[in-house]
């Protein structure tokens, strides 16, 4: 069997202080170098512990301040899966029932934005070509939970009653329904998640610390054809959040 990585241990070690209420909510720890020297490890594998406590909602850290015990709360869980797309509803709706909390978005819609680099290439058109920037902010009970700014080519819904995600009949009917309204079949999506640093902007809509953890996911839409029609950078923070990817199995 082998060996378990130093970084776990010592954020067992950390989880178990706390646990024991050698640590109190709201208490900041000792530095890294104090960690690392009472425990036996550098201050690298103290920092990589204490971010995986972070991700996880046990610590909380602040910027100039240094890490405390976050104060008890519950994670909402948001489940990634093809399989929820609903005719009706939307996915995060449903988690939000689930949970018994109050769901609501707000949005601003963009068009004919001119493409980043980054975007063009996501979505497989030439950089500076026109889109519909859509710009979104989740909310659970009034609360902010997630982030999302969506890109979809303008070729693809120009001129269609579909052409603004949240405008017109079939606002907030989300992209696979509104795809099929313009008779362009989803066949799947890809989605590419990593933690990372939150932006001064992120930290602050979301109501976060600024630089806290957070999970970015690159998501991008494909047609039956194989043409990327809507990607989109979707940022949750990560101590508040749980993501929970659902794997259908086709029988």
């Amino acid at each position: 069997m082998s060996e378990q990585p130093p970084y776990l241990r010592i954020a067992d070690e950390l989880r178990q202080r706390i646990a024991e209420h050698v640590w109190e909510p709201g208490d900041r720890l000792p530095s890294r170098a104090q960690i690392g020297q009472e425990c036996g490890v550098g201050e690298n594998v103290v920092r990589r512990a204490q971010e995986l406590l972070i991700s996880q909602g046990v610590l909380e850290g602040r910027a100039g301040s240094g890490t405390y015990v976050a104060e008890p709360r519950e994670r909402v869980r948001v489940v990634r899966s093809s399989a929820r797309e609903q005719p009706n509803g939307s996915p995060f709706r449903q988690d939000m029932k689930a949970l018994r909390l109050q769901s609501d978005w707000e949005s601003r819609t963009d068009a004919k934005v001119r493409a980043p680099a980054e975007i063009a290439t996501r979505l497989g058109i030439a950089e500076g070509e026109p889109c519909v920037r859509t710009t979104y902010e989740f909310l659970a009970d009034g609360k902010p939970v997630q982030l999302s700014t969506s890109w979809e080519p303008y070729a693809v819904t120009g001129g269609t009653l579909v052409v603004l995600p949240e405008g017109g009949p079939h606002a907030g009917a989300g992209v696979v329904n509104r795809m099929a309204e313009i008779g362009v079949t989803i066949s799947h999506a890809v989605e590419q998640p990593e933690p990372r640093h939150a932006t001064a902007e992120e930290a602050s809509l979301l109501g976060i610390q600024k630089a806290a953890l957070v999970t970015h996911i690159r998501r991008t839409y494909y047609s039956d054809d194989g043409r990327p029609v809507e990607t989109a950078d979707i940022v949750v923070p990560a101590a508040h959040c749980e993501i929970v990817y659902e794997i259908p199995i086709n029988r």
